[in-house]
Protein backbone atom coordinates (compact mmCIF):
# COMPACT_ATOMS: atom_id res chain seq x y z
CA UNK A 1 0.00 0.00 0.00
CA UNK A 2 1.34 3.44 -0.93
CA UNK A 3 1.29 6.24 1.64
CA UNK A 4 -0.05 9.49 0.24
CA UNK A 5 0.76 12.60 2.21
CA UNK A 6 -0.46 16.15 2.19
CA UNK A 7 2.13 18.57 3.57
CA UNK A 8 -0.63 21.08 4.29
CA UNK A 9 -2.30 18.64 6.72
CA UNK A 10 -0.15 17.87 9.80
CA UNK A 11 -2.14 14.70 10.43
CA UNK A 12 -0.96 13.12 7.13
CA UNK A 13 2.65 14.36 7.27
CA UNK A 14 5.17 11.46 7.95
CA UNK A 15 6.46 11.56 11.53
CA UNK A 16 9.30 8.98 11.44
CA UNK A 17 12.09 7.93 9.09
CA UNK A 18 10.46 4.63 8.15
CA UNK A 19 7.34 6.35 7.00
CA UNK A 20 9.39 8.96 5.14
CA UNK A 21 11.33 6.27 3.28
CA UNK A 22 8.14 4.55 2.27
CA UNK A 23 6.71 7.87 1.15
CA UNK A 24 9.48 8.58 -1.39
CA UNK A 25 10.03 5.10 -2.85
CA UNK A 26 7.63 4.68 -5.78
CA UNK A 27 5.43 1.69 -5.25
CA UNK A 28 7.19 0.65 -2.05
CA UNK A 29 8.46 -2.38 -4.00
CA UNK A 30 11.80 -4.21 -4.13
CA UNK A 31 14.13 -2.91 -6.91
CA UNK A 32 14.79 -5.37 -9.73
CA UNK A 33 17.93 -7.50 -9.48
CA UNK A 34 21.05 -5.74 -10.85
CA UNK A 35 23.12 -7.34 -13.56
CA UNK A 36 26.82 -7.75 -12.76
CA UNK A 37 28.88 -4.77 -13.85
CA UNK A 38 31.43 -5.50 -16.59
CA UNK A 39 35.03 -5.87 -15.57
CA UNK A 40 36.93 -2.68 -16.38
CA UNK A 41 39.19 -4.43 -18.91
CA UNK A 42 36.11 -5.90 -20.67
CA UNK A 43 34.22 -2.61 -20.77
CA UNK A 44 34.50 -1.66 -24.44
CA UNK A 45 32.76 1.66 -23.86
CA UNK A 46 35.46 2.69 -21.39
CA UNK A 47 38.37 1.23 -23.36
CA UNK A 48 37.33 3.13 -26.49
CA UNK A 49 36.68 6.39 -24.66
CA UNK A 50 39.00 9.33 -24.06
CA UNK A 51 39.48 8.08 -20.50
CA UNK A 52 40.80 4.76 -21.82
CA UNK A 53 43.36 6.30 -24.19
CA UNK A 54 46.33 5.59 -21.92
CA UNK A 55 45.41 1.90 -21.80
CA UNK A 56 45.17 1.79 -25.61
CA UNK A 57 48.59 3.42 -25.95
CA UNK A 58 50.24 1.01 -23.50
CA UNK A 59 48.53 -1.92 -25.27
CA UNK A 60 50.30 -0.92 -28.51
CA UNK A 61 53.58 -1.36 -26.64
CA UNK A 62 52.88 -4.48 -24.56
CA UNK A 63 51.04 -6.57 -27.17
CA UNK A 64 53.76 -6.25 -29.85
CA UNK A 65 56.41 -6.80 -27.17
CA UNK A 66 54.76 -10.08 -26.17
CA UNK A 67 54.67 -11.23 -29.79
CA UNK A 68 58.27 -10.28 -30.53
CA UNK A 69 59.36 -12.23 -27.46
CA UNK A 70 57.25 -15.22 -28.41
CA UNK A 71 58.54 -15.22 -32.00
CA UNK A 72 62.17 -14.80 -30.86
CA UNK A 73 62.82 -11.64 -32.88
CA UNK A 74 66.07 -10.09 -31.67
CA UNK A 75 66.45 -7.26 -34.16
CA UNK A 76 65.23 -5.98 -37.52
CA UNK A 77 66.20 -4.24 -40.75
CA UNK A 78 63.51 -1.74 -41.72
CA UNK A 79 62.54 -0.99 -45.34
CA UNK A 80 60.70 2.23 -46.16
CA UNK A 81 59.42 3.27 -49.58
CA UNK A 82 56.42 4.17 -51.70
CA UNK A 83 53.17 2.28 -51.16
CA UNK A 84 51.59 3.54 -54.36
CA UNK A 85 53.35 1.52 -57.07
CA UNK A 86 53.05 -2.15 -57.87
CA UNK A 87 55.73 -4.47 -59.23
CA UNK A 88 56.26 -5.44 -62.84
CA UNK A 89 56.29 -9.21 -62.64
CA UNK A 90 55.68 -9.97 -66.31
CA UNK A 91 56.63 -8.02 -69.40
CA UNK A 92 52.98 -7.36 -70.21
CA UNK A 93 51.94 -6.39 -66.65
CA UNK A 94 49.89 -3.18 -66.72
CA UNK A 95 51.59 -0.71 -64.39
CA UNK A 96 49.04 0.84 -62.08
CA UNK A 97 49.24 3.69 -59.60
CA UNK A 98 47.30 3.32 -56.35
CA UNK A 99 44.98 6.04 -55.11
CA UNK A 100 46.76 6.82 -51.86
CA UNK A 101 49.29 5.46 -49.39
CA UNK A 102 47.92 2.14 -48.14
CA UNK A 103 44.86 2.24 -50.40
CA UNK A 104 43.70 -0.80 -52.34
CA UNK A 105 41.88 1.35 -54.89
CA UNK A 106 43.61 2.49 -58.07
CA UNK A 107 44.11 6.18 -58.74
CA UNK A 108 41.67 7.93 -61.15
CA UNK A 109 42.16 7.18 -64.83
CA UNK A 110 43.51 10.66 -65.62
CA UNK A 111 46.32 10.12 -63.04
CA UNK A 112 47.34 6.65 -64.22
CA UNK A 113 50.52 6.06 -66.22
CA UNK A 114 49.78 6.10 -69.94
CA UNK A 115 50.17 2.90 -71.93
CA UNK A 116 52.63 2.74 -74.86
CA UNK A 117 49.79 2.66 -77.44
CA UNK A 118 48.21 5.77 -75.86
CA UNK A 119 51.53 7.60 -75.99
CA UNK A 120 52.14 6.53 -79.60
CA UNK A 121 48.67 7.71 -80.62
CA UNK A 122 49.14 11.08 -78.89
CA UNK A 123 46.20 10.38 -76.56
CA UNK A 124 48.06 10.80 -73.25
CA UNK A 125 48.31 13.97 -71.22
CA UNK A 126 51.70 15.35 -70.13
CA UNK A 127 51.06 14.10 -66.59
CA UNK A 128 50.24 10.59 -67.79
CA UNK A 129 53.33 10.51 -70.05
CA UNK A 130 55.58 11.53 -67.12
CA UNK A 131 53.99 8.92 -64.90
CA UNK A 132 54.48 6.22 -67.54
CA UNK A 133 58.24 6.84 -67.41
CA UNK A 134 58.20 7.03 -63.60
CA UNK A 135 56.12 3.86 -63.29
CA UNK A 136 58.74 1.80 -65.12
CA UNK A 137 61.42 3.18 -62.79
CA UNK A 138 59.33 2.55 -59.67
CA UNK A 139 58.62 -1.01 -60.82
CA UNK A 140 62.38 -1.51 -61.01
CA UNK A 141 62.73 -0.30 -57.42
CA UNK A 142 60.08 -2.84 -56.38
CA UNK A 143 62.16 -5.64 -57.87
CA UNK A 144 65.36 -4.23 -56.34
CA UNK A 145 63.77 -4.13 -52.86
CA UNK A 146 62.52 -7.67 -53.32
CA UNK A 147 65.98 -8.93 -54.31
CA UNK A 148 67.81 -7.04 -51.56
CA UNK A 149 65.42 -8.34 -48.91
CA UNK A 150 65.86 -11.88 -50.19
CA UNK A 151 69.65 -11.64 -50.11
CA UNK A 152 69.71 -10.12 -46.63
CA UNK A 153 67.28 -12.69 -45.21
CA UNK A 154 69.22 -15.62 -46.63
CA UNK A 155 72.43 -14.23 -45.09
CA UNK A 156 70.80 -13.53 -41.70
CA UNK A 157 69.26 -17.00 -41.51
CA UNK A 158 72.77 -18.51 -41.72
CA UNK A 159 73.95 -16.60 -38.62
CA UNK A 160 74.24 -19.02 -35.66
CA UNK A 161 71.74 -17.72 -33.13
CA UNK A 162 68.91 -18.98 -30.98
CA UNK A 163 66.93 -15.89 -31.98
CA UNK A 164 66.06 -14.50 -35.39
CA UNK A 165 68.56 -11.85 -36.46
CA UNK A 166 68.06 -8.85 -38.73
CA UNK A 167 64.46 -9.73 -39.64
CA UNK A 168 62.97 -7.66 -42.47
CA UNK A 169 60.34 -5.20 -41.21
CA UNK A 170 58.15 -2.94 -43.35
CA UNK A 171 55.10 -0.75 -42.98
CA UNK A 172 53.03 -3.77 -44.04
CA UNK A 173 51.30 -2.25 -47.06
CA UNK A 174 51.73 -2.55 -50.83
CA UNK A 175 54.50 -1.20 -53.06
CA UNK A 176 58.05 -1.22 -51.68
CA UNK A 177 56.73 -2.54 -48.38
CA UNK A 178 55.24 -5.56 -50.12
CA UNK A 179 58.47 -6.09 -52.05
CA UNK A 180 60.49 -6.15 -48.82
CA UNK A 181 58.19 -8.65 -47.12
CA UNK A 182 58.00 -10.69 -50.30
CA UNK A 183 61.75 -11.07 -50.68
CA UNK A 184 62.06 -12.28 -47.08
CA UNK A 185 59.11 -14.65 -47.52
CA UNK A 186 60.65 -16.13 -50.68
CA UNK A 187 63.91 -16.69 -48.79
CA UNK A 188 62.01 -18.69 -46.18
CA UNK A 189 62.47 -16.22 -43.32
CA UNK A 190 60.15 -14.50 -40.90
CA UNK A 191 59.12 -10.98 -41.85
CA UNK A 192 57.26 -8.22 -39.98
CA UNK A 193 54.48 -5.89 -41.19
CA UNK A 194 53.62 -2.79 -39.15
CA UNK A 195 50.37 -1.51 -40.63
CA UNK A 196 48.62 1.68 -39.55
CA UNK A 197 44.84 2.11 -39.41
CA UNK A 198 43.92 4.67 -42.08
CA UNK A 199 40.56 6.26 -42.88
CA UNK A 200 40.30 4.52 -46.26
CA UNK A 201 40.32 0.93 -47.42
CA UNK A 202 43.63 -0.83 -46.92
CA UNK A 203 44.97 -4.24 -46.02
CA UNK A 204 48.30 -5.88 -45.15
CA UNK A 205 50.25 -7.48 -47.97
CA UNK A 206 50.09 -11.30 -48.07
CA UNK A 207 53.82 -11.92 -47.56
CA UNK A 208 53.93 -10.91 -43.89
CA UNK A 209 54.43 -13.73 -41.37
CA UNK A 210 50.90 -14.04 -39.90
CA UNK A 211 52.09 -14.01 -36.28
CA UNK A 212 54.07 -10.82 -37.02
CA UNK A 213 51.25 -8.93 -38.72
CA UNK A 214 50.54 -5.78 -36.67
CA UNK A 215 48.11 -2.90 -37.01
CA UNK A 216 48.51 0.31 -35.02
CA UNK A 217 46.16 3.17 -34.27
CA UNK A 218 48.84 5.54 -32.97
CA UNK A 219 51.53 6.63 -35.41
CA UNK A 220 53.99 7.35 -32.61
CA UNK A 221 53.75 3.82 -31.18
CA UNK A 222 54.34 2.39 -34.64
CA UNK A 223 57.38 4.68 -34.99
CA UNK A 224 58.72 3.42 -31.65
CA UNK A 225 58.74 -0.16 -32.92
CA UNK A 226 60.34 0.86 -36.21
CA UNK A 227 63.17 2.55 -34.34
CA UNK A 228 63.70 0.36 -31.30
CA UNK A 229 64.39 -3.06 -32.82
CA UNK A 230 66.10 -1.84 -35.98
CA UNK A 231 69.83 -2.22 -36.60
CA UNK A 232 69.62 -0.90 -40.16
CA UNK A 233 67.30 1.20 -42.30
CA UNK A 234 66.89 1.07 -46.08
CA UNK A 235 65.06 4.01 -47.65
CA UNK A 236 63.67 3.38 -51.14
CA UNK A 237 62.00 6.10 -53.25
CA UNK A 238 58.76 7.26 -51.70
CA UNK A 239 56.65 10.21 -50.62
CA UNK A 240 55.72 12.08 -47.45
CA UNK A 241 55.61 8.98 -45.23
CA UNK A 242 59.02 7.78 -46.42
CA UNK A 243 60.56 11.21 -45.90
CA UNK A 244 59.00 11.43 -42.44
CA UNK A 245 60.40 8.09 -41.30
CA UNK A 246 63.82 8.66 -42.85
CA UNK A 247 64.41 12.08 -41.31
CA UNK A 248 63.07 10.93 -37.95
CA UNK A 249 65.65 8.13 -37.77
CA UNK A 250 68.41 10.46 -38.98
CA UNK A 251 67.42 13.02 -36.33
CA UNK A 252 67.45 10.38 -33.57
CA UNK A 253 70.91 9.29 -34.75
CA UNK A 254 72.20 12.86 -35.08
CA UNK A 255 71.06 13.74 -31.55
CA UNK A 256 72.37 10.46 -30.05
CA UNK A 257 68.92 9.42 -28.87
CA UNK A 258 69.50 5.90 -30.21
CA UNK A 259 71.72 3.97 -27.84
CA UNK A 260 73.11 1.89 -30.72
CA UNK A 261 74.74 2.18 -34.11
CA UNK A 262 72.38 2.01 -37.06
CA UNK A 263 73.29 1.61 -40.73
CA UNK A 264 71.17 3.91 -42.91
CA UNK A 265 71.08 3.35 -46.67
CA UNK A 266 69.32 5.69 -49.07
CA UNK A 267 68.54 3.65 -52.17
CA UNK A 268 68.23 5.29 -55.59
CA UNK A 269 70.52 8.33 -55.64
CA UNK A 270 69.13 9.60 -58.94
CA UNK A 271 65.63 9.82 -57.45
CA UNK A 272 66.55 11.21 -54.05
CA UNK A 273 69.03 13.83 -55.26
CA UNK A 274 66.20 15.35 -57.27
CA UNK A 275 64.03 15.43 -54.13
CA UNK A 276 66.49 17.06 -51.71
CA UNK A 277 70.05 18.37 -51.57
CA UNK A 278 71.46 18.04 -48.07
CA UNK A 279 74.59 19.91 -49.11
CA UNK A 280 72.47 23.07 -48.96
CA UNK A 281 71.95 22.38 -45.24
CA UNK A 282 75.72 21.99 -44.78
CA UNK A 283 76.51 25.16 -46.75
CA UNK A 284 74.08 27.22 -44.69
CA UNK A 285 75.26 25.75 -41.40
CA UNK A 286 71.93 24.09 -40.65
CA UNK A 287 73.68 20.74 -40.13
CA UNK A 288 77.28 19.75 -39.51
CA UNK A 289 79.36 18.37 -42.41
CA UNK A 290 79.77 15.13 -40.44
CA UNK A 291 75.98 14.66 -40.43
CA UNK A 292 76.23 13.69 -44.09
CA UNK A 293 78.09 10.61 -42.86
CA UNK A 294 74.98 9.38 -41.01
CA UNK A 295 73.84 7.61 -44.20
CA UNK A 296 75.22 5.98 -47.35
CA UNK A 297 73.96 5.83 -50.93
CA UNK A 298 73.20 2.61 -52.81
CA UNK A 299 71.99 2.02 -56.36
CA UNK A 300 72.00 -1.76 -56.82
CA UNK A 301 70.82 -4.62 -54.58
CA UNK A 302 74.34 -6.07 -54.57
CA UNK A 303 75.91 -2.78 -53.47
CA UNK A 304 73.25 -2.28 -50.80
CA UNK A 305 73.67 -5.81 -49.49
CA UNK A 306 77.44 -5.42 -49.09
CA UNK A 307 77.01 -2.13 -47.22
CA UNK A 308 74.40 -3.67 -44.93
CA UNK A 309 76.38 -6.85 -44.34
CA UNK A 310 79.49 -4.84 -43.51
CA UNK A 311 77.68 -2.45 -41.17
CA UNK A 312 75.77 -5.17 -39.32
CA UNK A 313 78.88 -7.31 -38.99
CA UNK A 314 81.12 -4.50 -37.72
CA UNK A 315 78.56 -2.97 -35.38
CA UNK A 316 77.04 -6.17 -33.99
CA UNK A 317 78.31 -9.59 -35.04
CA UNK A 318 82.01 -8.84 -34.58
CA UNK A 319 81.35 -7.01 -31.31
CA UNK A 320 79.22 -9.87 -30.01
CA UNK A 321 81.83 -12.47 -31.04
CA UNK A 322 84.55 -10.61 -29.14
CA UNK A 323 82.46 -9.94 -26.04
CA UNK A 324 83.19 -11.95 -22.87
CA UNK A 325 80.92 -14.90 -22.21
CA UNK A 326 77.78 -13.97 -20.32
CA UNK A 327 74.87 -15.88 -18.93
CA UNK A 328 72.48 -17.32 -21.56
CA UNK A 329 70.04 -14.79 -22.93
CA UNK A 330 66.47 -15.24 -21.79
CA UNK A 331 63.27 -14.55 -23.69
CA UNK A 332 62.38 -11.78 -21.26
CA UNK A 333 65.67 -9.97 -21.97
CA UNK A 334 64.17 -8.47 -25.14
CA UNK A 335 63.79 -4.75 -24.41
CA UNK A 336 64.83 -5.41 -20.83
CA UNK A 337 66.27 -1.90 -20.60
CA UNK A 338 62.85 -0.33 -20.97
CA UNK A 339 60.47 0.28 -18.10
CA UNK A 340 56.92 1.54 -17.82
CA UNK A 341 58.36 4.93 -16.90
CA UNK A 342 59.76 5.16 -20.44
CA UNK A 343 56.21 5.14 -21.78
CA UNK A 344 54.19 6.71 -18.97
CA UNK A 345 54.71 9.70 -16.74
CA UNK A 346 57.09 8.71 -13.89
CA UNK A 347 54.41 9.00 -11.26
CA UNK A 348 52.14 6.67 -13.24
CA UNK A 349 54.97 4.25 -14.05
CA UNK A 350 55.77 3.92 -10.35
CA UNK A 351 52.16 3.30 -9.36
CA UNK A 352 51.22 -0.09 -7.99
CA UNK A 353 49.48 -2.73 -10.07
Amino acid sequence: MRIVTDDRNPETRPTDSHALAQAVIPGNGTPPALQRAPLAYENSGFLNSADGRLIRIVSEYLEPLARFRREQIQDTVVFFGSARFRGREEADHALELLDNTGSTRPAPAHEQPASPPEIAAGMASELRRKRAVAAVEMARYYEDARRLSNMLTAWAMAIPSRKHRFVIMSGGGPGIMEAANRGAFEAGGKTVGMNIALPFEQRPNPYITPSLNFEFHYFFMRKLWFAYLSKALVVFPGGFGTLDEMFEILTLTQTHKLAKKITVLIYGSEYWKRVFDLNVLVDTGAISPKDIELFQWADTPEQAFELLRRGLTENYLSVEAGAPATKPERDEDLLAGWSMEDFLAPEVGRAGS
